[in-house]
């Protein structure tokens, strides 16, 4: 889509605005082709950039990993760092954020990105991260991806299992084939072997079809197992089958079907100690641990708590009846004492029952679920160098703190699982495996 004279125009007068004050600017329209290249632009790329030219080649040229291009073809804004593509210098980088402008059209800002500070933030694939450890898990990300072996991610419930699995899926050779997900704590294990292995024609009563399960459905791309522990031993025999001969047999079927397709499964638990504990098989455990990738909790890395609660603060204006315009410093603290043991998940709930409570433009100590309000009732008082006996919080704190968290959250809900676990930031399955597993009586 060719922009109108008019816009033409208008985006040049942006452009030229910023680059008299000395910005390194590329100003594209609606079809994603350059409308106009500041000199500070062209000086940092190092080469002339001509009117009408894709943005996308002018920058990501012929690159196989594409972040700028799939932010952009995809309608959404981006900030990232790529290889200079003036230079074939190591280390030449260049940092792109983009700025949504009217019609469609865009705004790139340029820097020079080869001494940015390893320090500050970053988007990879949907995640917004500054934590070094993160990073690294990136970094991890982006070399797997290339080659087929089976990963496992290693990451408590709400810390975005699915979104690094995704990631992989999209950075890899497979990206153009279907990515399938299915949770395996979520069925019986009867309805999960259907689910999963596919069914034939009269396999069983109500069968009157055959049907494809979900590793037929994800040929030619990545299956995607999350809670993988929690698939029963007869199921993990049949799993094993379908990754060591590449093929799978549907429920009632005989014959072999010969299926492509990448495994990636993720779980919360330590796989070496499900096998030791005889819920696991080893053999299954060292085909899908070919690469681990460790996902650290939200509460390890408080420094991404103010950045992720900016980031869904500025998803939720504009989708709510609430525009937020700043968040209390206040506020900030109580969020980063927390816990978050349902991790970003739970701090995207904290941040909507914000925008629901509350009013006005800053977002306020006030507005936070009353769980963050309790844990953090005491910080005067711990400031001032004084303790108070709060005897419902001794009570509490007898507890695992995870135990703790989970009682007030069914206090709080008259003892409704469905509403604790909204409080939680859990699934309903995730919150009753959790109170079995630390005996917590309903």
């Amino acid at each position: 889509m060719k922009a109108s004279a008019p816009e033409v125009a208008m985006l040049r007068a942006v452009a030229d605005g910023l680059g008299q004050l000395g910005g390194a600017v590329l100003v594209l329209d609606a079809g994603l082709r350059v409308v106009l290249a500041t000199p500070q632009a062209e000086t940092l790329l190092g080469f002339r950039v001509a009117t009408g030219e894709l943005a996308v080649r002018v920058l990501c040229g012929g690159a196989v990993k594409r972040p700028i291009a799939e932010a952009l073809a995809a309608g959404s804004a981006v900030t990232a760092s790529i290889p200079h593509p003036g230079s074939s210098e190591p280390g030449r980088r260049i940092s792109v954020r983009s700025l949504p402008l009217p019609d469609r059209a865009w705004l790139l800002l340029l820097d020079d990105a080869s001494d940015v500070d390893e320090n500050g933030p970053i988007l990879f694939h949907g995640m917004w991260t500054q934590d070094t450890r993160m990073k690294q898990v990136f970094r991890v990300m982006e070399r797997v991806a290339a080659d087929d072996m089976t990963v496992l991610i290693r990451g408590e419930t709400g810390s975005g299992k699915e979104l690094v699995a995704h990631a992989i899926h999209q950075l890899s050779q497979r990206k153009s084939g279907p990515f399938r997900a299915i949770n395996c704590a979520a069925l019986p294990s009867n309805l999960l072997e259907s689910e999963l292995f596919g069914h034939v024609r009269g396999a069983f009563t109500g069968a009157v079809r055959d049907v494809q399960g979900h590793v037929q459905l994800a040929n030619k791309g990545t299956l995607f197992l999350d809670e993988v522990a929690e698939l029963p031993l007869e199921l993990q025999a049949k799993l094993l089958r379908v990754i060591e001969t590449r093929t799978v047999i549907p429920v009632g079927g005989r014959d072999p079907i010969p299926v492509d397709v990448r495994v990636i499964s993720a779980t919360h638990r330590a796989l070496r100690q499900e096998v030791e504990a005889g819920r696991f098989r080893a053999d299954l455990m060292y085909r899908l641990r070919v690469i681990p990738i460790f996902l650290p909790p939200l509460r390890e890395r408080p420094g991404d708590i103010r950045l992720l609660a900016e980031k869904l603060v500025s998803e939720m204006n504009g989708k709510s009846r609430r525009t937020v315009q700043q968040i209390a410093p206040s506020a900030i603290e109580l969020m980063e004492r927390y816990a978050f043991l349902g991790n970003v998940r739970e701090l995207r709930n904290v941040i909507s029952y914000a925008f629901a409570i509350g009013d006005g433009p800053i977002l306020l100590p006030s507005d936070l679920p009353p769980e963050l309000l309790e844990n953090g009732a005491g910080l005067e008082d711990e400031e001032a160098g004084v303790t108070k006996h709060n005897p419902p919080r001794v009570a509490a704190l007898e507890l695992s703190p995870e135990a703790a968290r989970i009682k007030r959250a069914l206090d709080r809900a008259a003892g409704n699982r469905e509403r604790a676990a909204k409080i939680l930031g859990f699934s309903r399955i995730t919150l009753w495996r959790r109170m079995r597993e630390l005996g917590i009586e309903p």
